[in-house]
């Protein structure tokens, strides 16, 4: 297994990616009341299990400031988090809420709002460094991946070949370094509209991760 090396785990002045600098200073203008800068992780420092969702939503976490926060996403990610134990509330409002996580901490593959939500894959790239950084950093048990970009980003950043883990919902790797990544389909407003992901289907994957951690 080849790895990166250790970078910083966030850079809230990172304009690596020219596409998404210039987007996000599009939405500044547009939105000045909006956060649009690179979105930081949020969490415990050194969380047991580590969230890692596609990127920042429009008027989501690119609008307050903090990942799956003000958008549909977050409403059953917190309503997990907080039934299983990894949260004092079972909401996120506003970056300034007074929500804190327990051995948990959420991050994004990308760190910026990507036009349309699609990064391209050297945006991707690019932004792998701060997710090894945090996979190196946190030492969390268990990774959940919400989606297959999620999912692959994890992989590459740890230098694994993509064919040798593949992304399934539900699915329970355990990796060379110790981690167990566990996946679950993106819990977006459309994934969950048309049932590819329900909420008994998105509880199985947070029990996995409790019974990973309590019974390791």
């Amino acid at each position: 297994m080849t790895s990166l090396p250790i970078q910083p785990e966030f850079d809230i002045d990172c304009r690596d990616c020219p596409r998404l600098s210039d987007f996000l200073d599009q939405v500044g203008e547009q939105y000045p009341d909006y956060f649009a800068r690179p979105v930081p992780p949020f969490g415990s420092a050194q969380p047991r299990l580590l969230i890692v969702g596609l990127a920042p939503g429009m008027h989501g976490a690119n609008r307050t400031g903090r990942p799956f926060t003000g958008d549909h996403a977050g409403v059953p990610l917190y309503e997990m988090l907080h039934e299983f134990g990894f949260a004092t509330a079972a909401a996120s409002e506003a970056s300034d809420d007074g929500l804190e996580l327990i051995d948990a901490r959420i991050t994004n593959a990308v760190k910026c709002l990507p036009p349309q939500n699609k990064p391209t894959g050297v945006e991707i790239r690019n932004c792998n460094r701060y997710l090894l950084a945090e996979l190196n950093a946190t030492g969390a048990a268990v990774v959940m991946a919400l989606g297959r970009i999620a999912h692959e980003a994890t992989l590459r950043a740890l230098g694994l070949r993509l064919k040798d883990w593949p992304f399934a919902h539900a699915a329970q790797h355990e990796l060379p370094n110790g981690q167990v990544l566990v996946d679950s389909y993106h819990c977006s407003r459309y994934n969950l509209n048309t049932r590819r992901l329900t909420l008994p289907m998105f509880r199985d994957v947070f029990q996995r991760c409790r019974d990973l951690l309590d019974n390791p």
